[in-house]
């Protein structure tokens, strides 16, 4: 986005075409991109929800690895009140919360904290209220974190908010069609000018020649 700026400004304060062109057609590419991405998300909702899955997959098995994932995982869990993709016992995926008997970390068979229900009046987050989850039935972890997977929320928040996402689709998109238009009504104005000046000189220096013959 910096460079795309930076050919916007110098580009309209040099009067450099062809720094005007490249700005211009920046900015029809990020338009075309998000379209397309729009398009791709609505009309292919299977395979998006399969890229999120990997995405999701990824980030449980990397979670105790990379900062990064584990707070975007976290958020994600108490932002949309799930636990794993599928369910709770997705968790099993991380090297630490593998439930299997020969994993000997202490956080076999856990879940993380943002999958805990939080208590009436908690305070204090209880970073251990997921210690031991996978062990337990649906009907017991019920009382303790959301059953629900994140693949089903997504689903759901997707499906009611489409027209929002829509919405916002467009009122991203229409600013960018009209600065790609003026843009290149612009750089065209700027064009026909200069080759004006350009045919008036040469027939002034026409007429002053045969004047002097």
């Amino acid at each position: 986005m910096f460079f795309i700026t930076f050919c916007g400004c110098i580009g309209a304060l040099r009067e450099n075409i062809q720094l005007l062109k490249i700005f211009s057609f920046s900015l029809t590419l990020v338009f075309l991109t998000q379209m397309v991405i729009a398009i791709l998300g609505f009309f292919y909702s299977d395979q998006t929800r399969d890229a999120l899955g990997k995405f999701v997959k990824k980030a449980i098995v990397h979670y105790r690895d990379d900062l990064d994932l584990q707070n975007l995982m976290d958020y994600i869990q108490k932002e949309f009140k799930c636990c794993g993709w599928n369910n709770y016992t997705d968790w099993s995926w991380n090297l630490y919360f593998n439930c299997t008997p020969s994993n000997p970390s202490t956080e076999r068979c856990a879940v993380p904290f943002s999958c805990c229900t939080p208590l009436p009046g908690e305070t204090v987050i209880n970073t251990m209220c997921g210690f031991g989850i996978q062990t337990q039935n649906h009907l017991d972890a019920t009382k303790s974190i959301y059953l629900v997977g994140c693949a089903d929320r997504a689903v759901i928040w997707i499906e009611s908010h489409l027209l929002l996402v829509g919405a916002l689709t467009l009122g991203l998109a229409l600013p960018q069609q009209r600065l790609i238009l003026a843009q290149s009504c612009g750089s065209s104005h700027q064009i026909h000018p200069r080759k004006t000046a350009e045919a008036k000189t040469t027939h002034l220096m026409t007429n002053t020649m045969f004047i002097r013959k």
